[in-house]
């Protein structure tokens, strides 16, 4: 079958992550066979359909992709940005277009998957897969066991409580923590709910998948099979 939604095509062509696909719909800059999309479940047909995003004619790859990096801090995780910003985009040097899968804020480091894949970025990212990723955390002052032991059965972090989540004490200001929820600066804002505040945020393994001797900044390319294998629920 030839038709698949916008979307997935726009993903599966490397350009972007199907979540930023339909942001770049919405902004009106997806065109099909010359005429501005305002249509995010469009179907289309890949066979004859010419898609473009910002006047750039798309061609689906054949060639897949998998990325794990050290992400630095001082980085930006989106393909997009208004303030000019490092991009993790730009330490890429493959001639294949990747895109980030799932995010890290500016100021936080550590394993990042990247991949021009659609259907394993969604994959992956969907909630339903409850995959945890485990983040080793310094804060700025002495954390209690009481509250260490908030953060593990759930905080309310503005409207929502988290979900259960392990937790291990490392020193008197730091600890790890496996979370499976992906809310934008999470760990950041579940600290600030027991009144402490995050000095140091590192992500050190998403699944079974590990940072292992990748020093921040780097990159290397692995093989599908390795990462689909360390993020399969057991």
């Amino acid at each position: 079958m030839s038709e698949i939604r916008i979307n997935k095509y726009i993903a599966e062509c490397g350009f972007c992550s199907r979540r930023e696909a339909d942001d770049y719909i919405e902004r009106g800059k997806v065109t099909i066979n010359g005429k501005t999309l305002n249509e995010k479940g469009k179907l289309i047909d890949i066979e004859k359909d010419i898609v473009c995003v910002n006047g750039k004619k798309l061609i689906i790859k054949n060639k897949n992709i998998y990325i794990i990096m050290n992400k630095p801090k001082g980085y930006i995780t989106t393909s997009k940005e208004q303030f000019s910003r490092p991009c993790v985009l730009d330490i890429i040097k493959e001639k294949e277009r990747v895109y980030p899968v799932g995010r890290l804020d500016m100021d936080t480091s550590g394993l990042l998957i990247m991949t021009n894949d659609g259907d394993f970025t969604n994959k992956v990212t969907h909630p339903s897969n409850e995959i945890y990723k485990r983040y080793e955390v310094t804060v700025y002052k002495e954390i209690t066991d009481s509250e260490l032991k908030s953060l593990e059965q759930g905080v309310d972090i503005g409207g929502y409580i988290t979900k259960a989540a392990k937790v291990t004490r490392l020193k008197n200001n730091k600890f790890v923590i496996m979370i499976h929820e992906g809310k934008n600066r999470q760990i950041r804002k579940m600290c600030e709910s027991i009144g402490n505040r995050v000095k140091d945020l590192k992500r050190i393994s998403i699944g079974k998948l590990m940072l292992d001797d990748l020093k921040e900044g780097e990159y290397k390319i692995v093989d599908y099979n390795l990462v689909e294998k360390a993020l399969k629920k057991p």
